[in-house]
């Protein structure tokens, strides 16, 4: 993996130095290669004693600027070196016409209802205007996808590379029911451009749609990795994965438990072969409210699943997803850099 390579670097780069001190000459390649290895040792490292800890871009969606660019400096500032990118900011690079819906209205609504939550007569009405914004502009969407071709995502992985930053999952949204099979091909192309191994989704409750999927992503060897809310059981996932090997789990540890689930880490144990990345969140059991809290003060088992993957060597990135109400005087990169600050101190 590309992070190993930067430790090696950096060990490299120390023994080199102590070199140049003692007077003990280096080749002409070696002296310029200094700047280059100077430049590595800047770029974030959140690779764990194995695990690597990630952050779904969706965290700083509290950000003025969404740009690529913005959203870049924000992951680089946390210190983290690998993602999952939501497709917003991706294709708005790629010249996707601008989206008329403020997400950061938008989003509190959606998740608010999908949690029982009782909306008031405006919050309904201002959610069903957003959602009527939003399906005229998904069809505008798909225009501009069947004419876009794949460069600009090529020449993002590459920003994205040169500041040491990795993208593990790719997150538009592309692959949904009303989404048509030349959307779902094209945003499984973009997901393979940026690097991915995988495009994560909202699990569509559909065993045609799973099917299609699976089936769709195997032609490009890119996984799809279903996510899911308080609807996840341990056998939430089971006919997908048994449709295609294409199909995957994209578990949500604080919101299986917030479901009532009552054993966390086993379905961890038990799916980890099929896991492609893990939500991290902190949230309460429905004794004690669901609340999506400061990690450290619910109920899920955060510190115990970065340890098991620590400890059994899984593979699958565990992605910092900011979901608490970010406290007065602070902001979404301070507290992503406490959630990845608490995931050093649970490995180390």
């Amino acid at each position: 993996m590309k992070n190993k390579s930067n430790s090696f670097t950096r060990r490299r780069f120390l023994g080199t130095g102590a070199l140049a001190v003692a007077g003990v000459g280096l080749g002409t390649s070696r002296l310029f290669a200094g700047p280059a290895i100077l430049k590595n040792l800047k770029k974030p490292l959140s690779l764990i004693n194995g695990v690597q800890i990630g952050v779904i871009t969706y965290s700083f969606r509290s950000l003025e600027d969404q740009s690529a660019e913005a959203t870049l400096k924000y992951v680089t500032d946390c210190g983290i070196s690998a993602i999952e990118l939501m497709g917003d900011p991706a294709e708005a690079f790629a010249g996707k016409p601008a989206n008329p819906v403020d997400f950061r209205k938008l989003f509190p609504l959606m998740r608010a209802q999908r949690e029982g939550q009782e909306l008031t007569a405006d919050q309904q009405k201002e959610l069903a205007e957003m959602r009527a914004q939003s399906e005229a502009y998904n069809q505008q969407v798909a225009a501009w996808r069947s004419q876009t071709p794949m460069e600009p995502f090529e020449k993002l992985r590459q920003l994205y590379a040169e500041a040491g930053v990795s993208i593990y999952a790719f997150k538009p949204r592309a692959f949904e029911k009303t989404n048509t099979d030349a959307e779902i091909d094209w945003g499984l192309r973009a997901a393979k451009a940026l690097g991915a191994s995988h495009v994560t989704l909202e699990h569509p409750s559909d065993d045609a749609h799973t099917l299609k999927l699976g089936k769709m992503a195997a032609k490009h060897g890119v996984f799809v990795a279903y996510h899911g809310h308080e609807q996840q059981t341990p056998t939430f996932w089971d006919t997908a994965l048994k449709q295609s090997t294409f199909n995957s789990l994209n578990l949500d540890l604080g919101h299986f438990v917030a479901a009532g689930n009552s054993q966390p880490l086993q379905i961890i144990e038990d799916k980890f072969y099929r896991i492609k990345s893990m939500h991290m969140k902190d949230r309460q059991t429905p004794e004690h409210g669901k609340g999506n809290v400061v990690w450290g003060s619910g109920d899920t088992p955060l510190a115990g699943a970065l340890r098991l993957m620590r400890d059994n060597k899984y593979d699958f990135p565990a992605t910092i997803e900011l979901e608490y109400d970010i406290p007065e005087g602070s902001n979404a990169i301070t507290e992503v850099q406490k959630c990845l600050d608490f995931c050093k101190k649970a490995l180390t």
